[in-house]
């Protein structure tokens, strides 16, 4: 008797409304991380999403699940932004600008503490979005600093530990109440690191490897 070996069947495509869904929660969880931390209970997430409690547990099992989506995301949407930032053939030093407020507006420094909580050490999609941001931004930074543009006493770990530090809106305080200032206090920063430089800083630059081991 002949057998008959069944078809692989592929998996069915996402609706289109389900991937509008899914990206509406895991924008809401962002903002609502970003603005009350972790503990955010998912069925708030839900409701400003605009979904259903079981449309979220649907598209994520656990709260860990859920975070670990945000962050990707939002380090998907920074190393695009740097990317974006060095295909620039204009002025060096406003494509670093453009980069530093399209970082900020990620809040990625609110969710450093769910990062440690919720992925191992060595990640590995972590540690390549992490390596990557880092050369670009570093790339991004050379080319203003070669233009005369930036002043050259400035490592990359003391841009993106002062974007961090800038671009994190105090406890309770809701995204759009921050953007108000985040991007102003950011453009004073900015203006601090043109050439030539009016001061001498102290010490000396860490390297982002620096910072993780510390």
């Amino acid at each position: 008797m002949q057998t008959v070996t069944p078809v692989a069947r592929k998996a069915p495509r996402p609706r289109a409304d389900a991937l509008r869904n899914r990206e509406r929660i895991v924008t809401a969880a962002r903002e609502m991380f970003v603005e009350f931390g972790p503990d955010v209970p998912l069925d708030e997430i839900a409701r400003r999403a605009g979904v259903g409690n079981a449309t979220v547990y649907r598209n994520f099992p656990d709260r860990d699940a859920l975070v670990r989506e945000v962050v990707c995301s939002v380090m998907d949407r920074t190393v695009a932004a740097a990317e974006l930032a060095l295909a620039e053939s204009g002025d060096a030093f406003e494509a670093l600008e453009r980069f530093v407020h399209a970082a900020a507006d990620e809040r990625l420094s609110a969710l450093c503490p769910m990062v440690q909580s919720t992925f191992d050490k060595h990640h590995p999609d972590l540690e390549a979005a992490r390596e990557r941001s880092e050369q670009l931004v570093g790339a991004i930074m050379d080319r203003a600093k070669a233009a005369g543009q930036l002043r050259s006493d400035v490592g990359v770990s003391d841009l993106m530990v002062a974007v961090a530090q800038l671009s994190r809106p105090p406890a309770g305080t809701g995204c759009s109440i921050a953007d108000r200032f985040v991007h102003r206090h950011l453009q004073l920063f900015l203006d601090g690191l043109r050439a030539p430089a009016r001061s001498v800083l102290p010490g000396t630059a860490l390297t982002m490897e620096d910072l993780r081991q510390a």
